[in-house]
Parts: C-alpha cells; structure tokens; sequence
C-alpha cells in the first residue's frame, strides 16, 4: 500500500499485516483508494492521520491492538461522530465527514514515545495493521514539517501499490 503527502509529494510503502490483522487488511484493502485532509497528532504524539467516512461492511473490531505504536505503525481507529465533535479536538467545520455515523481514523506513526491516551476519554486502542518498509524517513520529515507548518491544504491518501 502506498501512503501519500499529496501537496508535499511524498510517499511510503506499508506492507499489510494479514496475518495479524485479516479483517482489517481486507477491510481497508477493498475500500482503496481512501484519504481526505491530514491532521497532525495533538494528544498522540508523532502521529499524521486522516478521517474518512466508515467503509466496511461489517467493522472489523478489535485486532492486533496497541495503545503504545512505534514508528512505521499505520493504524485503523473507528469513532461514533459525536466522539470527534468536542471543540478539544480542533476540527474546524468540513474538516471531518459531518454527516457519517461512524468515522474511521487511518494513522501512520513516524516518530518513538506515542501513547494513545484522549484526556476525554481515556486510553484509544487502534488496530496495527501495517508497517512502513520503505520511506519512513521521507514521510517522518515531512511530517515534521506539517507540525511546525502546518496542515492546511495538504491531504493524506492510501491507495494500492
């Protein structure tokens, strides 16, 4: 699968964790191409991700779960839409799928010490389902770079590769 910065032009290889996380890999799998606007981890740490409205047809639930990703980790989270309204996460108006029940969180951790921990709610397990096998360094600064710079205008899209 590749991971794209699409404003920044930069990409990375992740390899599914079939064998780890089966519903998930096939879940996310069959969906691609997947993305929309990227947000930089504000509790999480080292951690870009994007919200997309749910695509499985059934959720694929708790696999291969961590609340401690390390980096090249990409993780699938999925969230009531209420859970994402509370002015604490900063989503100003359009920049979440408003009108989905449900919204899933596709994450890619480039950096060490992330603790997946939502001060309203408390520890946020996310599946692992693949790992970065090459670019991490390239995709690790760039989003550095969305830190310090800022995300407006970029977006982050996974599609096969």
């Amino acid at each position: 699968m590749e991971i794209t910065l699409e404003k920044r032009g930069v990409s990375c290889v992740a390899k599914l964790l079939d064998d780890k996380a089966p519903r998930t890999c096939e879940a996310v799998w069959n969906a691609l191409p997947l993305g929309k606007d990227v947000f930089h981890g504000k509790y999480a740490r080292n951690e870009i991700y994007t919200l997309v409205p749910a695509f499985a047809e059934v959720e694929p639930g708790t696999e291969n779960p961590t609340i401690t990703p390390i980096p090249g980790d990409v993780a699938y989270f999925t969230f009531a839409n209420w859970q994402l309204s509370t002015s604490s996460h900063g989503y100003a108006q359009g920049g979440r799928p408003q009108e989905a029940e449900s919204i899933v969180d596709l994450a890619l951790f480039y950096e060490r010490n992330n603790l997946l921990l939502n001060p309203d709610t408390g520890f946020v397990p996310g599946n692992i389902f693949a790992t970065i096998t090459e670019g991490l360094d390239r995709i690790a600064e760039a989003a550095q770079d969305l830190w310090l710079s800022g995300v407006i205008g970029e977006s982050l899209t996974f599609k096969r590769a």
